[in-house]
């Protein structure tokens, strides 16, 4: 990383799957990572293992829906590590259902977390990064984003997602600060293992359906898609914004 100074980073969602994954890689690259989630403790141990490789960590504990709590998460990071200068919001939920079954609940849950949590973060640390000059706000959209069977409110929410980063990127493009999306198809993550026992068949059989449907032959990693996060929050991807970048093994319709 080109800069004389350690960059801050805050991964949501980061105590497991993608978001671990994506912590654990921007601490290689030289950041000090916020690991935020809903449950401090399970973010200790991710915190610990980025510390255990020689990198800098703090685990911090935070509901991204809730207004206040982030306010407050994003001053204790700027209090403890920084200002930070790199948001991914990662943090996600799945509440999938037919619209006939969904519940308004379901429907409000999966909207708080995606939607309202990336609006909280990405405003809670806009302030840093337009003093700064620079910035990485990185949102974590998804292939179904383009629909997807039973994810009324998930696909929509993701779609939202995509929408939030195109206009985040033309408001915040004159302060140095670039806005992109990253869709991830199926990745290999708690996640999805949850939705291979929610339709009652092993995680195997299922991921071995998805496989046979994806160019490269394999289903997704979550370093996968810490490899293009660390991409776009690098200095090099200083002139790419507002983009959405599929990260599935082969082209999306």
């Amino acid at each position: 990383m080109s800069t004389d100074t350690v960059r801050v980073a805050i991964v949501t969602g980061a105590a497991r799957g993608i978001g671990a994954a994506t912590a654990k890689r921007l601490a290689a690259e030289g950041f000090a990572v916020a690991v935020l989630d809903l449950d401090e403790a399970v973010c200790k141990t991710v915190a610990a293992e980025i510390e255990g490789a020689g990198g800098t960590a703090l685990a911090v504990g935070a509901d991204v829906s809730d207004e206040d709590g982030v306010n407050a998460a994003v001053q204790r990071v700027t209090a403890e590590l920084g200002a930070p200068e790199v948001l991914v919001n990662n943090a996600g939920i799945i509440r999938d259902n037919m619209l006939f079954k969904m519940t308004a609940g379901d429907w409000d849950a999966v909207m708080n977390v995606h939607l309202r949590g990336s609006f909280l973060m990405s405003r809670a640390v806009q302030t840093y990064m337009t003093s700064a000059k620079w910035g990485r706000i990185i949102n974590l959209s998804s292939t179904s984003a383009l629909g997807n069977r039973g994810q009324a409110n998930y696909s929509a929410a993701k779609a939202g997602l995509q929408g939030f980063t195109k206009t985040l990127a033309i408001e915040l493009g004159k302060f140095g600060i670039t806005v992109n999306a990253i869709a991830p198809g199926f990745i290999e993550t708690e996640m999805t293992a949850s939705t291979a026992a929610r339709m009652g068949v092993s995680f195997e059989d299922f991921r071995d359906a998805v496989v046979k449907g994806i160019p490269v032959g394999r289903a997704g990693k979550p370093d996968d898609i810490a490899n293009a996060v660390a991409f776009l929050a690098g200095e090099g991807a200083g002139f790419i914004s507002g983009q959405v970048l599929y990260v599935a093994g082969g082209p999306t319709v």
